[in-house]
């Protein structure tokens, strides 16, 4: 259950605040003009179907290759290391959710990557080591600070 209070445009950007209520997951297909429009967003999302019952597809976005990183294949790598179920495809990929185990990745240079791997820590049942997590600080500089407040061990 999710709900965007005080909505705005920033900068031509659709913004708002962000109300959540706890809720089970369940997978979607994502594709067409809505990959467009959430762009950036990828790897948070994928991290969330991580968690979520059946089978998650995202297609129509070849254009996540052409990013800082070739987005699939370093997302699905570093999923893959952390026990995720993930296949990539040529213009996405599939994620089996209810099954994300802990271990250690990379965010590879991705301040957004790194953001959304150190938020599957927060669920996994084993810890999560980002290596070269350092990049967020540049998006998001107390980052870790937040996380430290929802309980992780940020070292």
């Amino acid at each position: 259950r999710i709900t965007v209070e005080n909505p705005r445009v920033v900068a031509g950007e659709p913004v708002g605040d962000i109300r959540l209520a706890a809720a089970p997951l369940k997978a979607v297909c994502v594709g067409g003009d809505t990959v467009v429009r959430m762009i950036d967003e990828f790897p948070v999302f994928a991290v969330a179907a991580c968690f979520a019952s059946g089978v998650t597809e995202v297609r129509d976005a070849e254009e996540l290759r052409y990013k800082e990183t070739d987005r699939i294949s370093v997302l699905c790598g570093e999923l893959k290391a952390l026990g995720v179920r993930v296949t990539e495809r040529r213009d996405g990929f599939t994620i089996e959710g209810g099954r994300l185990a802990g271990g250690a990745c990379d965010a590879r240079g991705d301040h957004r990557l790194a953001m959304s791997l150190a938020l599957a820590g927060l669920s996994a049942p084993s810890p999560v080591t980002v290596h070269h997590a350092e990049i967020l600080n540049e998006s998001f500089p107390d980052f870790a600070g937040q996380l430290k407040g929802l309980g992780a061990t940020v070292r």
